[in-house]
């Protein structure tokens, strides 16, 4: 085995969901990442805990067959929610051997299966848990990249020093945590703003996705204001979204395109009220991210990347007294920052062209 894998799987046990005996670990993973997954029972066997393994998430053939032969009304799994109730930890690992598995399933039946799912995400997230990735040839695939190459950038982005990362971040969550106001603006498509106001800014070293590397805090959620061009793809639902659009009033998107799998756009906006809105703006700040792969997972972290969510506000990131978006989507999208762009917080630039002014 890679020594790699065994310190990916340290890297979980013992940072991102800190294993304790008697824990009940339902691990959530495909075949394709075995390695990776006995890599995991051995840190559960050393820790005294009890680990069960699942290919719900990662069995998205079978997912897949489901949905297509379904009536297209979904209720909530009580079985699911049962296991999920009785868990200590969740440890979902991406891999799998077809990446667009899913991209034939209607977008329709995909958003009614979200929505009955709820509770069981929404309890999951109430445990320790953890999303990674196994580099799996599809995954390398998707990315363009060979297999050995693409293993090199998943560990590369996992098996870091998060101490000094966290360190390294937490100069940006000084400058938010007291700010009212975030500009984002990035070539002549996108300006938009937000009030951040008494909301946290939160320092992701890899404690729930791993890789971690963000900064991320919630909008106000009535107070965007702007358009964003989204110039970084995404995948959803098994399909290729290019160039999003949206343009926000009052904290609502009123007007959306995009150049390809539009409907796939409008599907997830039509989900709710609270998809119509941010949920999340998040920093990329983990430089050995140094590409775009097609796996939000990593993309949102990169450097020079801003990215937002459309949806559910996560818990921790709401102030007290503010409002939290609810909805049943949470969709990130990325603006390149690279070039023309800059981040304003409080009328200050403390970005340009992708570097803060704490790197200068």
């Amino acid at each position: 085995m890679d020594p790699r894998i065994r310190e990916h799987a340290a890297v979980i046990a013992n940072h991102s969901v800190d294993l304790s005996e008697g824990d009940t670990v339902v691990i959530d993973a495909h075949p394709v990442a075995e390695d990776l997954v006995v890599a995991l029972h051995e840190e559960i066997g050393e820790a005294g805990a009890k680990p069960l393994w699942t290919v719900k998430r990662a069995g998205k053939r079978a997912g897949r067959a489901h949905l297509r032969t379904a009536d297209g009304e979904f209720e909530t799994p009580e079985h699911e929610l049962a296991l999920i109730e009785e868990t200590d930890v969740y440890i979902a690992i991406r891999a799998g051997p077809n990446a667009t598995e899913t991209s034939d399933v209607d977008p329709s039946v995909n958003t009614a299966y979200r929505k009955a799912y709820r509770p069981v995400t929404e309890e999951r997230l109430g445990k320790r848990w953890c999303l990674t990735q196994f580099p799996a040839p599809a995954n390398a695939q998707l990315a363009e990249m060979s297999t050995e190459a693409y293993e090199n950038f998943v560990w590369d982005a996992v098996n870091k020093d998060w101490d000094a990362q966290r360190e390294h971040q937490q100069q940006l969550v000084d400058i938010l945590d007291p700010a009212d106001e975030v500009r984002i603006v990035s070539g002549d498509e996108t300006d938009v703003t937000m009030s951040i106001e008494n909301n946290p800014a939160l320092n992701d070293t890899g404690t729930h996705n791993l890789p971690g590397g963000e900064v991320f805090t919630a909008p106000i959620p009535d107070s965007v204001e702007g358009t964003v061009r989204f110039d970084m793809p995404l995948y959803q639902q098994g399909r290729e979204v290019t160039d999003a659009y949206l343009e926000f009033e009052g904290g609502e998107v009123v007007s959306h395109e995009a150049a390809k799998n539009e409907a796939v756009l409008t599907e997830i906006l039509d989900a709710d009220d609270g998809a119509r809105r941010l949920g999340e703006l998040g920093i990329g700040m983990n430089r050995d991210i140094d590409r775009f792969t097609y796996n939000m997972l990593f993309d949102e972290k990169m450097g020079d990347t801003v990215h937002m969510a459309v949806g559910r506000a996560y818990d921790e990131s709401i102030g007290e007294g503010n409002e939290a978006n609810d909805s049943s989507v949470h969709v990130d999208m990325i603006v390149d920052m690279s070039d023309d762009s800059r981040i304003e917080v409080d009328g200050e630039v403390v970005q340009e062209n992708g570097t803060f002014v704490f790197e200068e």
